[in-house]
């Protein structure tokens, strides 16, 4: 089992910046590949951003590229979601999750490990 723990939600005005942290805890949860997804009202959940275990291999939703970045710290067992140049459309529930193999994943389907959310909120 991996327990996923979000943080670092909160407001802020278009083009400002927001660092959300996911800590995983469980048996070898830093070799697992890791995502974030994102879920507005009356929206469906959709991925943002992945990577692999060794960060190796990312994976980008065409809407944040050269925006967002996905880092992660395997010794904190640790990962990142680094949002720039925030947009009102940007505004969701962001989920961490972790996989269910050590490569990076864009389905949610590959996801069996959920954190709890956090909100974001963009005003403009």
């Amino acid at each position: 089992q991996v327990q996923l723990v979000e943080s670092g939600g909160g407001l802020v005005q278009a083009g400002g910046s927001l660092r959300l942290s996911c800590a995983a805890s469980g048996r070898t949860a830093s070799t697992y590949g890791m995502g974030w997804f994102r879920q507005a009202p009356g929206k469906e959940r959709g991925i943002v951003a992945a990577i692999s275990w060794r960060g190796s291999s990312t994976y980008y939703a065409d809407s944040v590229k050269g925006r967002f970045t996905i880092p992660r710290d395997n010794a904190k067992n640790t990962v990142y979601l680094q949002m720039n140049s925030l947009k009102p459309e940007d505004a969701a529930v962001y989920y961490c999750a972790a996989a269910r193999w050590s490569d990076s994943s864009s389905k949610s389907e590959d996801y069996p490990y959920w954190g709890q959310g956090t909100q974001v909120t963009v005003s403009s």
